[in-house]
């Protein structure tokens, strides 16, 4: 991390996603929505500061993708949880995807991702009308 860069949220997904997934897996058909559940509550964290987004994740946390806010073109997201948490799908200029799943305060980290982003992906997020 630099000397100057801000926190602004660091930590593991939201851990109702974890008691959810894990209360359905009691039905043979949804056992890997369990499973995958205590995978990202292990081993998947985020970072998210005035300068960039870190996700660190994968078998054993031992993958870690680290983006700056210049290089994201979209964001979309999605309420999960009765709205406690949700996804974010950040679409980057070269087009690929990076997701953030079971996101804690997923609407004031969306707001905050936002306003660092550039007035043109502001608006193809839905941030801002495109009529202004």
């Amino acid at each position: 991390m630099a000397v100057n860069e801000t926190v602004y949220y660091e930590g593991a997904p939201h851990i109702g996603d974890l008691i959810i997934s894990v209360l359905i897996s009691f039905f043979v058909i949804t056992i890997p929505f369990g499973v995958a559940a205590i995978a990202r509550a292990l081993w998947l964290r985020y970072r998210i500061t005035d300068r960039r987004i870190t996700v660190t994740g994968g078998w054993m946390g031992r993958n870690r993708t680290d983006i700056v806010y210049a290089e994201i073109s979209k964001i979309v997201t999605v309420p999960r949880g009765l709205g406690a948490w949700g996804d974010m799908v950040l679409t980057l200029k070269d087009g690929s995807r990076l997701e953030l799943k079971a996101m804690p305060k997923f609407r004031e980290t969306y707001e905050y991702i936002e306003s660092k982003l550039s007035l043109k992906a502001q608006e193809v997020s839905g941030a801002i009308s495109g009529n202004a």
